[in-house]
């Protein structure tokens, strides 16, 4: 697909009314040619995403939030590997999901049988093991949800930016407003080469293959990036059970320390406190 080209480097006689800010080139391998992304020197005020996302979008740039949490991490630090990073429509949603799903089931049966069967039982005994068990098939893409939106997905991310602004705790470490040359709020990641799920992931647009889909079907919006974090906001969330559990499968393919490194280790729970009617959703890659 074609590539548009980067408002970044002439953000300066945009006519863009910006705060102080820097412009993010510093990648793993060094200087990229052209900047990644911008973002403010200061903690973002309330009003910040709104008035930004309206005059950015002309431009070709999107709003998001970034933050250096609890290890003062900002862009310029977090080893962006846009050289690495594919094209996020090349690849389809429920055959990552899919893949993930398979490698990481497959991965549980592998560490069970170096362990042992007497260490693998233990180690099942301390957690409540309501999670893919070796050999679990691949459920498929959760349904779009019965209910109707309540309001518009760019104004519920809004809102979302909007309550994390005005009172960002030290977990989201001040977050700053952002503007990245992105389509769709799902490429965000893609485009500045965003490496935080590393550790599961080498390319993170096959990620936002998957985050354009929750957009399609959940109303999803990305608000906020860490080093290896992320929020999502969500206009239309699961409202039954149901659709809660099925959805909990997909988060668990898509970033399986959610569930894998945060105690109950139980998916159902998961899906009842952290997807059913949940308008935002956070993930974490270890």
């Amino acid at each position: 697909m074609a590539t548009l080209p980067n408002p970044l480097p002439s953000l300066a006689s945009s006519g863009l009314d910006l705060p102080p800010g820097s412009l993010v080139d510093a990648t793993l391998d060094g200087p990229w040619h052209e900047p990644l992304l911008w973002h403010a020197d200061a903690p973002a005020a309330p009003r910040d995403w709104p008035d930004l996302r309206a005059a950015g979008r002309r431009l070709g740039l999107l709003p998001v939030l970034v933050t250096g949490g609890s290890r003062d991490q900002w862009p310029e630090d977090w080893d962006l590997c846009p050289d690495d990073t594919s094209y996020p429509g090349d690849h389809d949603a429920e055959e990552v999901l899919a893949g993930y799903w398979t490698d990481h089931v497959d991965h549980i049966d592998d560490t069970a049988d170096e362990i042992g069967d007497s260490a693998a039982d233990h180690t099942a005994d301390e957690h409540d093991e309501d999670r893919p068990g070796p050999g679990s098939s691949w459920p498929g893409l959760a349904p779009v949800p019965a209910r109707e939106a309540a309001e518009d997905a760019d104004t519920a991310a809004a809102g979302l930016a909007g309550v994390i602004a005005a009172d960002a705790d030290a977990w989201l470490g001040g977050a700053r407003i952002a503007l990245v040359p992105a389509r769709r709020s799902a490429d965000i990641p893609a485009a500045i080469g965003w490496s935080g799920p590393m550790n599961h992931e080498n390319d993170v647009a096959r990620l936002c293959a998957v985050l354009r889909s929750w957009e399609d079907r959940f109303d999803a919006r990305v608000v906020v990036l860490g080093f290896d974090t992320m929020i999502v906001s969500v206009g239309r969330p699961p409202g039954t059970i149901e659709e809660a559990r099925a959805l909990a499968a997909e988060h668990y393919a898509f970033c399986p320390d959610n569930i894998d490194q945060a105690p109950p280790h139980d998916l159902d729970a998961y899906a009842e406190k952290a997807v059913l009617n949940q308008e935002a959703w956070s993930f974490w890659w270890d």
